[in-house]
C-alpha cells in the first residue's frame, strides 16, 4: 500500500516468498512424509469413532487380554476393551489436547513477545524476566506443579501445557520483532502517523510469522508427548476415556504377558511426534532464507 505522499508503508509482497517456500517444502521428502502422517492423524481424529470396530470403553471380561487376531487386530486389554478402538479414539484426544494447548501458548507467547520486543524498556524487562522464571523449570515438572494446584483432568492439562510452552513463543517472537521494528517500512508507517496497534498488527506480526509457524509445528509434537506423560502419571486424561499415555500406564503390569497393550499406543505416539518433527524441520528449511541458498538446485555452497 502507498499512502498519499508516496511512502511505501508495507513490507515487500510475500507471494513470491511463499511460492518458493512451498516449492522447497514439496521437494523435502521428510517434510512430505511428516505432512502425510499428520493428515492421516487428523483424519483418524475426526473419523475415529466411525472407524472404530468397537466401543472404546465397552467392557467385555470374557475377551480380556486376547492377543491380536482378525477379530481384534490390536488385541484387547485387561477389561476386554478393543485396543484398536482405544488407539483410534486416543488420536482425537491427543490432537485436541496438543492443538488447544499450543494455541494457548502461541497466542499468549506471541502477544507478550510482540509487546516486549516493540516497546522495550521496563515493560520488556518485566515480561521477559517472568518468562525466564517459567523457562527455568523443566517443562514436565512445571506442568505437574500447575496440575497439583488446579487438579487432574484433561482441561487443566491443556492449561498447564499451554503455560509451559508460552515462554518459548515469547522469546522467539521478541527476537524477531527486535529485528523487524528497525526496518524502513516501519519507520515509514510511523512517519505518516500510524499508531502502535496498527504497526504491530498490520506490519510487524505478518513479518515474524515464519519462526512462529515452525515453532508451532514442533511444539505440537512436544505437547502431545507432554499430554502422554501427564496421562501416564494419572494427571491428564482420566479413565475410562482412552489416552495413549494412559494406555501405556495401564500396560505396565502386563508388559511380559500382553506386550501389545503398550506396543500399539507407543507406536502411535512415536509416529505422531515423528510426523510433526519432520514437518517442522521442513518448514524451517523452507522458510529460512539462509537455508534456501543451500537447498536451491545447483547451489555449490
Amino acid at each position: 500500500m502507498v499512502d498519499r505522499i508516496g511512502l511505501d508503508v508495507q513490507a515487500p509482497p510475500a507471494k513470491h516468498f511463499l511460492l518458493e517456500s512451498m516449492s522447497l517444502l514439496r521437494r523435502n521428502r521428510l517434510a512430505t512424509m511428516g505432512a502425510v502422517i499428520i493428515v492421516l492423524l487428523c483424519f483418524l481424529a475426526i473419523s475415529g469413532s466411525k472407524l472404530s470396530p468397537y466401543d472404546p470403553i465397552a467392557i467385555d471380561i470374557q475377551s480380556r487380554l486376547q492377543p491380536p487376531d482378525w477379530q481384534h487386530p490390536f488385541g484387547t486389554d485387561d477389561f476386554g476393551r478393543d485396543v484398536l478402538s482405544r488407539v483410534l479414539d486416543g488420536a482425537s484426544i491427543s490432537l485436541q489436547v496438543g492443538g488447544i494447548a499450543v494455541s494457548i501458548s502461541m497466542i499468549a507467547g506471541t502477544l507478550l513477545g510482540a509487546i516486549s520486543g516493540y516497546y522495550g524498556g521496563w515493560l520488556d524487562e518485566v515480561i521477559m524476566r517472568v518468562m525466564d522464571v517459567l523457562f527455568a523449570f523443566p517443562a514436565i515438572l512445571l506442568a505437574i506443579a500447575i496440575l497439583a494446584a488446579l487438579g487432574p483432568g484433561i482441561g487443566n492439562a491443556m492449561i498447564a501445557i499451554g503455560v509451559v510452552y508460552t515462554p518459548i513463543f515469547a522469546r522467539i517472537t521478541r527476537a524477531s520483532v527486535l529485528t523487524v521494528r528497525e526496518e524502513v517500512f516501519i519507520e515509514a508507517a510511523r512517519s505518516i502517523g500510524s499508531n502502535d496497534r496498527r504497526i504491530l498488527i498490520r506490519h510487524i506480526l505478518p513479518n515474524v510469522l515464519a519462526p512462529i509457524i515452525v515453532e508451532t509445528t514442533v511444539s505440537l509434537a512436544f505437547a502431545i508427548l507432554a499430554e502422554a506423560a501427564l496421562s501416564f502419571l494419572g494427571l491428564g486424561t482420566q479413565p475410562p476415556e482412552p489416552s495413549w499415555g494412559r494406555m501405556l500406564s495401564e500396560s505396565r503390569s502386563y508388559i511380559q504377558n500382553a506386550p501389545w497393550l503398550g506396543i500399539f499406543p507407543g507406536l502411535a505416539i512415536m509416529f505422531t511426534v515423528m510426523g510433526f518433527n519432520f514437518l517442522g524441520d521442513g518448514l524451517r528449511d523452507a522458510l529460512d532464507p539462509r537455508m534456501k541458498q543451500v537447498l536451491e538446485p545447483g547451489h555449490r555452497g
